[in-house]
Order: C-alpha cells, then structure tokens, then sequence
C-alpha cells in the first residue's frame, strides 16, 4: 500500500494489467491484508463526491462514476500471513474459475513488460508455467585493474549472468516456458 503519485503502487499494478485487457484479480492477503480491504471497501467513496444525509441511517449518494477502473472486478482473499507464493495461489484457487491461465505478481511487480504478449508466448509454448525475468543492475560498482592500476570502473553494471524472476522490462527481460 506503498502511495506513489496518490494512488497505492497495488493500484498501479492493477492498472498495468488492466491496460492489456486484464481486469480479474484475486488478490491473496496477508501482512496488511485489513488496510487492503478497507482501501477496496471505501474506494468508490475515496474516489468520488458524494452526499451523506447526517443524523440518520443513510447510505452515501455517490456522484459520478471512478474512471478507469470500469469492469475491475477484485476478490481479496485470507491467504495466510506466512504462507509462499504456491500456498497462497492454491489457496485462492476456488476464485480462479474455469480459465486455468492466470498471472501471478508480487506487490512490487510495477513493468512495462507487455503482458498481453508473454501470456500468448505462454499459450503458444504449450507448457505449464512462463515465467519473466530480468537481469538486475549490480548492488556495487565494478572496477578492473592490472598492475595496481585501475583499467576500467562500471558504476553498478548490469550482472552478466542469471535472471531473477521479476517484472522485466520488453528491452532487458526475456520470457521463459517451464
């Protein structure tokens, strides 16, 4: 629920998905799982005008529509607030429905990977899971010396091998079929 520019980097996650026509999400709860549900169950009201009519049992008029968020449909699931990713997905499976292709993110997953090609990779790879990975930038620079003297210096390059499984971006990730 970290905010970034007003909105909760969860939101923008959300919207990235949506933008590439994803708007189902299940999302499985844990550490901060009550101010995730309050955040969804006030959203409309959080994000809209709307009349009370104080000194009596009334419910909120909201004026106007939120924008951009049409058609989300959002089911928070109690996963566990130490279960691992696979617990918390097979937790949340009876909210999955029929379609067996879903895409998992952690609350920091924020890319420009295009989703909408990695899961036709996974449809067209006939294999069970795809994964994407990205090739992070070092922790440290990189310095390179002969003789006691330094040849080159590399402020934080990028590691040379290995991949984490990470939101990547389409120019330094790659996309790979299990």
């Amino acid at each position: 629920m970290v905010d970034v520019g007003g909105r909760p980097i969860l939101w923008h996650i959300m919207k990235i998905y949506a933008h590439h026509g994803l708007r189902e999400f299940v999302l499985c709860l844990g550490y901060r799982g009550a101010v995730i549900k309050e955040y969804f169950l006030n959203y409309q009201a959080m994000n809209s005008d709307f009349t009370v009519e104080l000194g009596r049992d009334s419910t909120p008029r909201l004026h106007g529509a939120v924008r951009g968020e049409d058609g989300w449909r959002v089911t928070l699931a109690d996963t566990g607030e130490k279960a691992m990713t696979g617990a918390r997905v097979a937790r949340a499976a009876r909210y999955l429905g029929d379609d067996k292709t879903l895409a998992v993110t952690y609350g920091d997953g924020v890319t420009d990977v295009n989703l909408k090609s990695v899961l036709a990779f996974h449809r067209s790879s006939g294999r069970l899971a795809t994964v994407t990975g990205v090739r992070p930038p070092s922790r440290f620079g990189e310095l390179v010396h002969s003789d006691g003297r330094v040849v080159t210096f590399t402020e934080k390059p990028q590691i040379a091998q290995g991949l984490i499984n990470a939101a990547s971006s389409s120019s330094s990730g790659t996309s790979c079929a299990i």
